[in-house]
């Protein structure tokens, strides 16, 4: 939301400051939405695979960085000034401008959408939170918010986490101690690990 606020109030200071004919009809679309999603993207996911076409280095994201240069030139100054907007909102919001993280909607409006997405009965509104959409599959989600990650494994030392694993961590960029102490929290699972150390990293 904040994102696509603050993106449409740059377009429009834009457009009143450069008064280019060109820019009168900007393209449609979310652009702030999509480009304010590229600056976590590229901060906060690591990288897991790095290889060369024809001596030019890319990785995994590469990809996505040209699908949104791609888009960014579709119209030119059209698309790019929405773009560039989009960017600047995801850099605001990204820095925590004016603590906008820990800026909540008013009382009323969030009581409207709860009552409105709350179940019709009683009962199946206190059993849906213990019940998982996946059904026996550990909720890795819940857990890291809670910050009680799988305490039933035994004695943490006596499990060695694979070197593969470890590897793997290893590759995404985290330091290999870190990775290690994860995958023993996370009971050798390379996606709760990886969880936990996103985690780590946003605070």
């Amino acid at each position: 939301m904040f994102s696509v606020i603050v993106s449409s109030i740059f377009e429009i200071l834009a457009l009143s400051l450069f008064k280019d004919p060109a820019l009168n009809l900007l393209t449609s679309g979310p652009y702030g939405l999509i480009f304010s999603s590229f600056v976590p993207f590229y901060f906060d996911i690591p990288i897991s695979t790095r290889f060369r076409v024809f001596g030019i280095r890319f990785t995994d994201k590469s990809f996505i960085y040209l699908a949104g240069l791609q888009l960014l030139l579709s119209s030119w100054k059209r698309s790019i000034l929405p773009g560039i907007c989009g960017i600047l909102a995801g850099s605001l919001y990204r820095v925590n401008f004016l603590h906008i993280r820990k800026m909540k909607f008013p009382e009323f409006i969030s009581s409207f959408f709860t009552r409105r997405s709350s179940p019709a009965t009683g009962s199946s509104s206190t059993a849906a939170p213990s019940r998982n959409i996946l059904g026996n599959a550990p909720s890795y989600v819940g857990r890291q918010a809670e910050g009680n990650y799988p305490s039933s494994i035994g004695d943490p030392a006596a499990i060695e986490p694979p070197e593969d694993s470890i590897a793997t961590l290893v590759s995404m960029g985290f330091d290999r101690n870190s990775a290690r102490q994860a995958l023993v929290r996370a009971g050798n699972d390379v996606n709760a690990a990886t969880n936990i150390l996103l985690e780590t990293q946003s605070h």
